[in-house]
């Protein structure tokens, strides 16, 4: 990774900077807080956010006085180009970010957290591993000697990624503890479904279940005999009851005939009363002739008749003229009428026509016009398909053209995967086993050295003094050899199979999209076999509306002209109209009078019927009385025989009966509920037995199922605890090889420090506790060494950090720049010397970017550029200015 480019505004000193960085050496210089360090703070809080803040906020980062901040950060990581932009603004009291954007080759991200997740991982480090690896910051340079052994070894293994295998430990842990737990409540539950099944065995259900069903049958017989006794009082009910209701019937006949003796004689009452209103309603009928017979005379006077007082026929005539001028108008008039409604109907119906059909041309243009945007567009998609079978027959032909070097046929990938799988499985069954064997073999040699350093033999555990066992050390080293040559073997046909298996399932994808690719071509064939033909029809329809919009139009312009020529007609019968309407009236009011005159001589001769209809009546009313009397003497009769047939002993009878019947059936229904009761519970002690043994048939099979999750647990739990051993033991020999090369590359870089001076060599053990040897073999703790000498000591353990790092990934993931933050800070000028060596070494072992913050004039010696920081007592802000490297300045010079 290599810094390019960072701009600054508003950003703690600076207002407005914009420095770009170029590689090698690049020595940021100036005095003590003229803003040195800031820039690089300005850096590391571009990539990690406030992580990089330690104690501070967000405010402490916009400059004082100012709303806004920006930071922009350019940077090139394993040959690409990175660019991060961070915005601040004040809120209040509170600084927040309002924009913070990563722009990589292939994305744009955005948000504080994922531009943080993804810097993480593609430098493969959080900010404490920056800061604990490329940059040291100022104060912190001895931070790695003073820190704690354990402290130290957690620094160092998460910059290694060893704290991941220890989380794998703790996480298979943690699953074997869970495992172990569950499978302590599975053990508990198995106990209970255990002492649940013999609970109830011991209850000998079956036996209950007999008992029970023999008691059932015993109440059911019972209860067959009770119903068939209150059947018997049924039967002796009912025919008391038969005794009572027509007991019942003649007294309800004896109280109607009651009622219709007192009807007859209220009826025979109310005809009289009818007769004697008859005679007067008789003399009323007389005065109303007299008043006709008066209007009669006002009428004819209103009539032109010859006579003064005519009769009915001359009425007649009179009014059959009348009538019969009337009719010829009435026939004037409905011709005129038919002339103008028929008129009027056609005009607005051929109008009505016209609209129609313009309408309808209107639409038909409309249609074709869809039609024809239609047509379009269905044109462009069949080319598109077309275009699209074109680019799948190619797809198809590619995907095909994957197995011309495969070693299968097109189509048997699928089966020669599974064949490579159970290969695989095979080889890795395999090598379990032998690393099983070299375990037990290497125990057994480190065993055996043991027991040799004690004086016994390493077989028997013997004195070593006359055994004839102690070569047995040396069998075992072969066979450890051979164990693990053969290991190796495996291995390399494991990595074989591997490779092949990622070929196989790049062929089954292969052939999976080819097997898509075809569908999606039958699919789009189809659809555009469908589309070519529905093409072609709207084409026709298209020309064919053109054609009916044409017609309509012309058939529209035919009926507005019949239209208007109907209009002059309609006119001309209106006025005729008004003419016969004026005639009529006259006719009307002459025929009113002649109809009242008939009808009054009407009226006069119903009234003369009616006196005669009310005469009859009276004689009728007189008969109808006679009959009701006779009538009334039959019922009083009648009711005379029905009172002598009442029996009252045989009723009581009947009644004492009734009531025995009744009480006895309605002691036998509470016998019977009863009964049916002690059934019901028998019932349910029944179906609670049969539940019991199919609640112990459960019983049984989930004890079953419990006895075999329990093995599944306890296999389980094996195998988490083995797997926690092995990310141990991992972790233990991965790092045991780092801190082997660690401490060679902490002695190389020490010794480029400290070349012929007192120091022999640094002792770094598998704790990471740091020994330092003098050239007299004296060994020093880290804290005895000068400030200076532990300045150095710790600058040389970062850089070899820094190299194994760098060296452990193999420039597949470039590290940082190498950052040095006022390193000068406990160094005299004799190890400000010692420190250039150690910069000069570091970019002469190809750290590509190594940026020094320093006031020391000393350093700037060791520079590829120089930047120059400058702060204005005015402003209190800081400035930069690119300087050359005095190199440069001496050749300028001359």
């Amino acid at each position: 990774m290599r810094v390019d480019r960072v701009r600054l505004l508003n950003f703690k000193c600076y207002a407005d900077a914009d420095l770009a960085l170029e590689r090698g050496v690049t020595v940021v210089h100036g005095v003590n807080g003229s803003g040195k360090s800031t820039l690089l703070e300005a850096v590391f809080f571009a990539l990690y956010g406030s992580k990089a803040l330690d104690e501070r906020t967000l405010d402490d980062v916009i400059t004082t006085g100012e709303e806004e901040c920006e930071v922009e950060l350019w940077f090139t990581h394993d040959g690409r180009e990175y660019q991060i932009e961070r915005h601040l603004k004040l809120r209040g009291d509170r600084a927040t970010t309002t924009k913070c954007v990563l722009e990589t080759p292939t994305e744009t991200i955005e948000g504080a957290r994922d531009v943080r997740r993804e810097v993480t991982e593609l430098l493969r480090m959080d900010a404490d591993a920056f800061v604990n690896c490329a940059y040291v910051r100022q104060g912190e340079v001895n931070k790695l000697i003073h820190a704690s052994p354990s402290d130290r070894q957690d620094m160092i293994d998460d910059l290694l990624q060893l704290g991941a295998l220890e989380d794998y430990r703790e996480r298979a842990s943690d699953a074997r503890l869970g495992v172990k737990t569950v499978l302590d409540g599975q053990q508990e539950v198995l106990e209970d479904l255990r002492t649940q099944v013999q609970q109830k065995e011991d209850k000998e259900l079956h036996e209950r279940l007999n008992g029970l069903e023999s008691r059932r049958t015993d109440i059911v017989n019972e209860i067959d005999r009770f119903e068939s006794q209150r059947e018997q009082a049924r039967e002796t009910l009912e025919t008391a009851a038969d005794v009572l209701e027509r007991h019942e019937e003649t007294r309800e006949e004896i109280e109607t005939l009651d009622e219709e003796i007192e009807d007859l004689r209220s009826k025979i009452a109310e005809t009289e009363r009818k007769r004697e209103d008859a005679s007067d309603e008789i003399s009323e009928i007389r005065s109303r002739r007299e008043e006709l017979a008066d209007e009669r005379a006002e009428h004819l006077e209103n009539v032109d008749l010859e006579a003064a007082d005519p009769d009915e026929e001359a009425v007649r005539n009179r009014t059959e003229e009348l009538e019969a001028r009337d009719e010829e108008l009435r026939d004037d008039l409905e011709s005129v009428r038919v002339t103008i409604t028929e008129g009027t109907n056609e005009i607005e119906r051929l109008r009505e026509e016209a609209d129609d059909l313009e309408k309808r041309a209107e639409q038909a243009r409309t249609e074709a016009d869809e039609l024809e945007d239609q047509i379009e567009a269905d044109e462009k998609t069949i080319a598109d398909r077309e275009e699209k079978l074109d680019d799948l027959d190619e797809q198809i032909d590619a995907a095909r053209a994957t197995f011309d070097d495969a070693p299968v046929e097109f189509g048997a990938a699928e089966s020669h995967l599974e064949d490579l799988e159970t290969e695989r499985e095979k080889l890795v069954s395999a090598h379990n086993d032998i690393t099983a064997d070299i375990r037990a073999a290497e125990n057994a040699i480190e065993e055996g050295e043991r027991l040799l350093e004690e004086g016994k033999c390493p077989e028997c555990g013997q004195p070593v003094e006359d055994s004839p066992h102690v070569d047995v050390l040396d069998e075992r080293r072969e066979e450890l050899a051979d164990l693990e040559a053969e290991r190796e073997e495996l291995e390399a046909e494991r990595d074989d199979v591997n490779e092949r298996i990622d070929r196989a399932e790049e062929l089954r994808e292969a052939e999976r999209r080819v097997d898509r690719l075809e569908e999606n071509r039958d699919n789009i064939e189809q659809l555009l076999t469908e589309k070519r033909e529905s093409l072609a029809e709207r084409r026709d329809q298209r020309d064919q509306l053109r054609d009916d919009a044409e017609e309509y139009e012309a058939d529209a312009e035919e009926k507005r002209a019949a239209a208007d020529e109907r209009d002059e007609e309609v006119a001309d019968a209106r006025t005729e109209l008004g003419t016969i309407n004026t005639e009529r009236g006259e006719i009307s009011e002459a025929l009113e009078s002649l109809e009242r005159i008939s009808e009054i001589t009407a009226e006069r001769t119903a009234l003369e019927s009616d006196i005669e209809t009310l005469r009859e009546r009276r004689e009728d009313w007189e008969t109808m009385n006679d009959e009701r009397r006779e009538t009334l003497s039959a019922k009083c009769d009648r009711k005379r025989e029905l009172e002598s047939e009442f029996d009252e002993e045989r009723v009581e009878t009947a009644r004492e009966d009734k009531a025995n019947a009744e009480t006895y059936i309605e002691q036998v229904d509470e016998k019977l509920d009863e009964l049916e009761e002690k059934r019901t519970g028998i019932q349910n002690a029944i179906g609670a037995v049969e539940n019991e043994l199919e609640e112990l048939e459960r019983l049984r099979e989930r004890l079953e199922t419990v006895e075999d999750r329990c093995e599944q647990l306890e296999s389980l739990y094996d195998e988490a605890e083995t797997l926690q051993t092995t990310y141990g033991e991992l972790r233990a020999e991965l790092r045991q090889r780092n801190v082997e090369t660690l401490e060679r590359l902490l002695n190389e870089t020490f010794d480029l420090v400290y070349q012929n001076d007192s120091y022999a060599a640094i002792d770094l053990d598998g704790d990471y506790r740091l020994t330092v040897y003098q050239k007299d073999g004296e060994a020093l703790e880290p804290e005895q060494l000068s400030g200076g000498e532990r300045a150095l000591f710790n600058l040389s353990l970062r850089c070899a950090i820094y190299r194994l790092l760098a060296e452990g990934v193999e420039g597949t993931a470039p590290m940082p720049p190498l950052i040095l933050d006022e390193p000068t800070v406990f160094l005299d000028s004799g190890h400000v010397t010692q420190l250039v060596s150690l910069v000069e070494s570091m970019r002469d072992l190809g750290v590509e970017q190594i940026v020094v913050v320093s006031h020391d004039e000393e350093l700037v010696g060791a520079a590829d550029s120089i930047v120059r920081v400058e702060k204005d007592a005015t402003s209190n802000r800081s400035r930069l200015e690119r300087g050359e490297p005095p190199e440069a300045e001496l050749l300028a010079s001359d």
